[in-house]
């Protein structure tokens, strides 16, 4: 008689089924719910980022050097224009850039454009005129520092003629900019008639405009013949009528 077949012990290393996890990725209707899947790990907080690198600033006597680097080469440029737009009123400005010593970078930073430099040329005319009245006044009775300043102005009205032209050029183009007053001038004979009144040199109440009327002849004198005879006579015609009704004559 046979007999019966024992179960076989189940072999080492072996689990059964009914004790295994279910699988995450078991399919529906296995007989075990699927595990829900582990969430992504987080990801890092990156580091802060670095404040961008700026440079220190330059120490304050470079930044002076700097500044007087600047108005050099700015004063050479009105200087070297100021010559050349007397001799022509269409000079390239290469030709001043040359003259002044500096490159076509330098002299476009300062005057990007014709316009720029023949109006500060004007201006800085003008100032050079105008400081003229107050050295005079500093080291000349207030009588002799007005003569005197008069032969600056004439020298200044012949000697610039072409810088008039330069300044009309660029001012009687269309959209161009408006040609400045002569404020500092007036200002300074201003300045002179109050000194020479306040000494008795002149008559009272001459304003800076019944000056200028007084010696608007010079600007009909030709710069290109012998001028300055001409000038001395016409302001010392002049000089006479202000002294006339002076209360210390």
């Amino acid at each position: 008689m046979s007999q019966p077949k024992k179960d076989a012990p189940p072999s080492s290393g072996t689990t059964r089924s009914s004790d295994a996890p279910p699988s995450p990725d078991a399919p529906a209707g296995s007989g075990a719910p699927a595990r829900p899947a582990a969430p992504p790990p987080p990801s890092p907080t990156p580091p802060s980022a670095a404040p961008p690198h700026s440079a220190a600033p330059p120490p304050p006597d470079v930044r002076r050097n700097r500044r007087s680097d600047a108005q050099r080469n700015r004063e050479r440029i009105l200087r070297a224009a100021t010559v050349e737009l007397t001799r022509r009123a269409d000079v390239p400005l290469s030709a001043i850039a040359k003259k002044a010593g500096v490159g076509q970078g330098t002299f476009y930073r300062h005057f990007p454009h014709r316009e720029a430099l023949v109006l500060e040329v004007y201006r800085y005319e003008m100032r050079q005129v105008a400081e003229a009245a107050h050295e005079l006044l500093e080291n000349r009775p207030p009588e002799r520092a007005l003569r005197e300043w008069m032969d600056r102005l004439a020298a200044f009205a012949m000697t610039k003629a072409g810088l008039a032209d330069a300044i009309r050029l660029v001012t009687s183009a269309p959209g161009g900019p408006a040609k400045p007053g002569p404020t500092p001038v007036m200002d300074a004979a201003g300045t002179l008639l109050e000194a020479c009144e306040a000494a008795g040199a002149v008559r009272p109440g001459v304003s800076p405009d019944d000056f200028f009327l007084a010696i608007a002849g010079l600007w009909q004198i030709d710069p290109h013949e012998d001028w300055e005879p001409r000038a001395g006579r016409l302001l010392d015609l002049v000089m006479d009528g202000l002294r006339a009704g002076a209360p210390g004559r």
